[in-house]
């Protein structure tokens, strides 16, 4: 694919100045976790971890990508947070946050910040 684009072209593909950040999360439950609290952890997460700081979940019980609700890049500050609160929470016996990716391209570097 051709590197000479447009402004309007590099928005429309996330790509150059307009590439967004996100991370993916792996996590591990205990064992014992019934059904019922797999998913009050989830209702929980998606309403504390996620909607609290502008941020959406894609992905499935224990295995997904976390990226802005709007357009845009996450931070590491907004990082920081998720994983704390994670990392605070008891139904979990292994949690993996991976550093900061580009959301819609994972095997692109991330851009240096100008």
């Amino acid at each position: 694919m051709a590197t000479n684009r447009s402004r309007r072209l590099r928005k429309k593909l996330c790509v150059g100045e307009f590439q967004e950040l996100g991370f993916e999360l792996n996590l591990e439950f205990k064992e014992d976790l019934s059904e019922a609290a797999i998913d009050a952890f989830l209702d929980a997460f998606l309403q504390d971890a996620m909607d609290a700081n502008g941020l959406d979940y894609v992905g499935g019980d224990d295995f997904g990508l976390v990226c802005l609700a709007k357009r845009g890049s996450v931070s590491e500050e907004q990082r920081s947070v998720v994983e704390a609160w994670l990392k605070a929470r008891p139904e979990l016996t292994k949690i993996e946050v991976s550093p900061l990716l580009d959301a819609w391209y994972p095997q692109n570097p991330i851009n240096p910040v100008a």
